[in-house]
């Protein structure tokens, strides 16, 4: 078990390689940092602008390839180059990464959890009022896609807070603290509020697609003859059911989750630009329109390491949760 996990954690180091130098090279040959300069009015002194592009290794006059040969030997002492506003990248990811993180994980738990509830509520109660009721509302939230969803919510919460008046909003709509939230308390009270829509909206989507996944895969296990014995040796319908209904339609479930938890962070961007929250999505964006190579090396890095760990972790779930696969 030991030299497979360190054959694939091998295997895992070489792709996310490849995966961030062609990052790397495509937006290096896509790009044009040059012209943000020359657009300024009046243009920028090109003594000055060659000097900018060379602190951050993004000097067209230079090979594609040794401007890449100096950003691996970078990245390899922990230098990942500057931004296009001359900052640290590696400084504005610490600070970026973990506003993304508080709210994507957030979302992700709670979808998991709805989402395999609904499902397996749903598939015990087929062709009921309820199924009928939730399978609609699901299509619904299908055909409202991020970019949607999110400035409907935050129209909502507009109206909301000028129907309810006073001072202070009742739905928090913009950024992620309020800055003159004081104490623990305050401060955490005011964070959970500011991330009460969005999470709203990354989730709502995530919980109706794994709802309909868990159902399909409970019908299937409810017919099935293990679930039967089960009954035969005494269990209850109810505790058939989660005992050993809902541990194994959830496997392949999981799978899935581990996977999709990494698109939220794709969802993610749309959300922190609506929202206003200052995370890895709202950071790409800006790197992307002021042609910052460096940036979306490093968010490319970041993202094919999850891409990775959801591999690994989509394992262990599976060895945990199917006895079968530890044999």
């Amino acid at each position: 078990m030991g030299a497979f996990i360190v054959r694939r954690l091998l295997n895992y180091v070489v792709l996310v390689f490849v995966a961030t130098s062609l990052a790397y090279l495509g937006a290096s040959s896509a790009f044009h940092p040059k012209d943000m300069y020359l657009q300024k009015n009046p243009p920028t002194p090109a003594v000055v602008m060659y000097h900018e592009l060379d602190q951050r290794n993004e000097n067209p006059q230079k090979p594609v390839l040794e401007r890449y040969a100096h950003w691996v030997g970078g990245v390899a002492h922990g230098d990942f180059g500057q931004t296009w506003q001359l900052d640290s990248v590696g400084k504005h990811f610490s600070i970026s990464v973990w506003v993304t993180v508080r709210l994507v994980s957030v979302a992700a738990i709670l979808s998991a959890v709805l989402g395999i509830l609904i499902g397996s509520f749903q598939a015990v109660r087929q062709y009921k009022f309820s199924d009928h009721a939730i399978t609609f509302g699901s299509y619904i939230v299908f055909a409202m896609p991020v970019f949607v969803l999110a400035p409907l919510l935050k129209l909502i919460a507009v109206q909301v807070n000028k129907a309810v008046g006073g001072d202070t909003p009742f739905l928090q709509y913009q950024g992620e603290i309020d800055p003159n939230a004081s104490g623990f308390f305050g401060q955490l009270f005011s964070r959970a509020d500011h991330l009460l829509l969005p999470t709203i909206s990354l989730t709502l989507g995530l919980i109706a697609f794994y709802s309909r996944y868990q159902r399909g895969q409970m019908l299937d296990v409810l017919g099935s003859d293990f679930l039967r014995t089960a009954r035969a040796k005494g269990l209850t319908k109810g505790r058939a059911i989660l005992k050993h209904g809902v541990r194994t339609a959830v496997i392949p479930v999981m799978t899935l989750v581990t996977y999709s938890t990494i698109l939220t962070f794709a969802g993610a961007i749309i959300t922190e630009r609506v929202f206003g929250w200052n995370g890895l999505g709202s950071w790409f964006t800006d790197a992307t329109n002021h042609s910052d190579v460096n940036s979306v090396a490093v968010i490319t890095l970041f993202s094919a390491v999850l891409v990775l760990i959801a591999g690994m972790l989509s394992d262990v779930i599976t060895a945990v949760l199917d006895p079968r696969v530890r044999l």
